[in-house]
């Protein structure tokens, strides 16, 4: 046994839940660990986590000048980005688990995964991880607990939620959990030497049980393959929960918009990767007087009020963003807070002790060694940092972090945001006429993938309330719980369409994006109090030209007029591709959504008529 290991071992006091201690016991008699750790939560456990890293080789300490208390990591090339094909939703049927998940039988998986799991966490240390995503005691937030043999998922738990004592006070000796088991799936031998990112290249699994609330996760130490409290149980386990307890488990940042008079207002906003969720969750307004915070900038989970309201909560404590663009114009907030306290994946280093990413700066370092150690120079043809290479930072550092991020009630959500990368069709903005109408619109969101998903870059796909890696059952009857939710109050949020990347004839932005789009943010806000007119189209309300507010843009005539027209014949081609998507669907597909594409389409013959 390493005296590496001995160093992270803190006292705590005995847990009291009956069942958490069997359960750990009976991962523990299957995984074959060397020593078992409950986790406090501490600074000193943390530290010592991060020591322990830097000492096995796992991680780089950064210079302390420069990034204090922050360290590279750098990933097999083999695990780089969550790995959808590798995911499974083991519900009791296919049918239930929906044709965009990958399905297995409950049985079989749970059997060839205890097959996996025997005896991986030999020659490790077996992480007992209590975590709340959401603010402890919220009657919003859900318990977790991660089992797992990485330090690295350990320390980035840490950051990503509450962790140790306080969240088994909580629990107390009865209280629920969503339990998940993970294992890099590299047992050591007495004499073997560790990796300093161990994995395993030929097995990789990362399977939900959705009606015993369970994740098991082999082979895969990175992002969300291994930190079980982010996607896998914020989203595809929570989703669940929210469709069986009456609330909404989303993939959605959250921000807080004041305006010069004081008013405030909540909005939250599904996007796909790539398309500015983080950015625009931290936003910086170029429009004087208006003002932007952050509650959160991924997931959000909103529960009604006694109000009738919608009150989400950020399930989370800190930020995983992909690293690569972000720079002090595209996002100055994020650049402040990954300033100390963060863990980079992944990303190029400086001879200083630095990070370094493409786009983090202009002109390129003149030398750097890239994510995979080699050096590099702006002469090389290929990237620093990997293309999904991460940051993992406390949401508390964030400049733009608002007073209230951690309310326990939430906050209450007064629009919805829809938003995809469309170069064509889809407007600068779009209101819903009500609450179908909206699900309708989110449910025919599509965009280009990205390197945060493994898979070709660039194609165009649906992805529905940016939530298709992520839900965790049939989104037939995802759509349908969205109707369902829409019958429940009369004080529902407003539901917005954007599209921040319409482009011109030589395929270049039509709109300048980043802070600027606290202009239609504005739009948004005021149309919330129906300060500001929308004019009647097939496809929703879009926003008069005079009422949008563009002093000081270099936006001549015709680029607003394209950036706010409809195209009724492209609508009419887009019509039947959406049937096309709808018909996977089957039965399951609501008839509101059917309703709401006939009705598409009979307004747009309509004006194609007139």
């Amino acid at each position: 046994m390493s005296s590496l290991t001995i160093e992270v071992e803190t006292s705590s006091s005995a847990p009291r839940n009956k069942r958490l201690v069997q359960w750990v016991d009976e991962a523990a008699q299957l995984c074959k660990p060397d020593r078992v750790h409950w986790c406090d939560g501490s600074d000193e456990e943390y530290h010592a986590i991060i020591h322990l890293m830097v000492l096995t080789g796992a991680a780089i300490e950064l210079n302390a000048a420069k990034r204090p208390n922050s360290i590279l990591v750098r990933s097999n090339p083999a695990d780089v980005a969550r790995v959808e094909d590798r995911t499974f939703i083991c519900a009791r049927t296919k049918e239930e688990a929906g044709p965009t998940n990958n399905w297995e039988d409950p049985g079989i998986m749970k059997n060839k995964l205890m097959g996996l799991l025997a005896g991986s966490m030999a020659g490790r240390t077996m992480y007992v991880v209590p975590y709340s995503m959401g603010p402890v005691g919220s009657s919003i937030a859900k318990i977790g607990v991660e089992i797992t043999d990485s330090p690295y998922v350990v320390a980035s738990m840490h950051i990503m939620a509450r962790v140790g004592k306080r969240v088994l006070d909580v629990l107390g000796e009865d209280g629920e959990f969503v339990r998940g088991l993970h294992s890099v799936g590299a047992p050591l031998g007495p004499n073997d030497p560790d990796s300093p990112w161990p994995c395993n290249a030929s097995h990789k699994y990362i399977c939900h049980f959705p009606e015993t609330r369970e994740i098991l996760s082999y082979g895969s130490g990175y992002g969300g393959n291994a930190l079980l409290g982010k996607k896998c149980h914020a989203l595809r386990i929570a989703s669940v929960q929210a469709r069986d307890e009456g609330w909404m488990a989303e993939h959605m940042l959250i921000l807080k918009m004041t305006s010069p008079e004081g008013r405030v207002k909540y909005f939250t906003g599904a996007f796909p990767s790539a398309c500015g969720k983080t950015n625009l969750s931290m936003m910086i307004p170029t429009i004087p007087g208006w003002k932007v915070e952050t509650i959160g900038d991924d997931i959000a989970w909103m529960k009604f009020g006694a109000d009738g309201r919608l009150y989400a909560i950020n399930p989370e404590a800190g930020f995983f963003g992909v690293a690569p663009g972000t720079s002090m114009k595209s996002n100055r907030n994020a650049m402040l807070t990954i300033t100390r306290n963060t863990i980079f994946t992944n990303c190029a280093m400086t001879p200083e002790g630095d990070i370094w990413w493409e786009g983090m700066s202009d002109p390129k370092p003149a030398e750097l060694l890239d994510w995979l150690r080699r050096p590099w120079t702006p002469r090389a043809s290929r990237p620093a940092a990997h293309p999904n290479a991460r940051f993992t930072t406390p949401a508390a550092q964030c400049p733009s972090i608002a007073p209230e991020w951690e309310a326990a009630h939430g906050v209450p959500i007064d629009g919805i945001l829809f938003g995809g990368r469309r170069g064509t069709i889809v407007p600068l903005v779009t209101e819903a006429f009500n609450w179908e109408h909206g699900t309708f619109l989110g449910a025919t969101v599509s965009s280009e993938t990205t390197a945060a998903a493994a898979g070709k870059v660039g194609q165009l796909r649906r992805d529905p309330m940016a939530m298709l890696p992520f839900c965790g059952y049939n989104m037939g009857d995802y759509f349908a719980h969205w109707l369902a939710i829409g019958k429940r109050s009369s004080q529902l949020p407003k539901i917005f369409y954007v599209n921040w990347f319409r482009t011109d004839e030589q395929k270049k932005f039509l709109w300048p994006g980043y802070g600027e789009n606290s202009r239609v943010l504005k739009w948004i806000f005021e149309r919330c109090d129906n300060r500001v007119h929308a004019v009647e189209t097939p496809i929703g309300r879009l926003p008069e030209a005079n009422d949008l507010d563009i002093q000081g843009l270099d936006l001549s005539g015709p680029k607003i007029k394209q950036l706010l027209g409809v195209d009724v014949d492209g609508w009419l081609e887009e019509v039947p591709r959406i049937r096309e998507y709808f018909q996977m669907f089957g039965d399951h597909l609501p008839a509101g959504l059917s309703h709401e594409v006939n009705a598409l389409e009979a307004r747009l013959k309509a004006v194609a008529k007139s």
